[in-house]
């Protein structure tokens, strides 16, 4: 139990330190950023070369800490973890999904809200935690 445990702490940090570098430095552009959410072919090229990217950035990252730490991690709880980070991430990413749960929450102005934060991002970002934390429990206990 400990061992999952731990394995769950480095993962949880090593996904959300990765997220941070993959969704704002070296996962993203800006064209994929401003078009990923747009209809039809466009917006889903962008967002697949953005959620391609930004998972060989965490992949890498995973695999540095796996080696360094010789963390007990399996194949099927990497591909689970991995693929929940895919498809929630691409999920959320469209920008719909955060507004209608903003919207059915009670938290339509914030949806809107620019200054003195963007709201929509703020929320977009909160849920992207919420789905790395998921991923690690996926990672470390499957």
């Amino acid at each position: 139990m400990l061992v999952s445990a731990i394995v769950f702490a480095v993962v949880a940090a090593t996904f959300y330190a990765g997220h941070q570098v993959a969704d704002h430095v070296f996962g993203q552009s800006d064209k994929q950023a401003a078009h990923k959410a747009a209809p039809g072919w466009d917006g889903w090229r962008h967002l697949l070369g953005h959620v391609v990217a930004y998972h060989l950035v965490v992949m890498v990252m995973l695999a540095v800490a796996i080696a360094a730490l010789d963390l007990p991690v399996t194949t099927a709880g990497l591909a689970a973890g991995l693929g929940f980070s895919a498809i929630s991430h691409a999920f959320l990413d469209r920008r719909w999904p955060v507004r209608w749960l903003l919207i059915h929450t009670g938290s339509a102005d914030f949806a809107d809200r620019q200054a003195p934060i963007c709201g929509m991002y703020l929320a977009d970002q909160s849920l992207h935690a919420a789905c790395l934390w998921v991923s690690a429990l996926l990672v470390a206990c499957l």
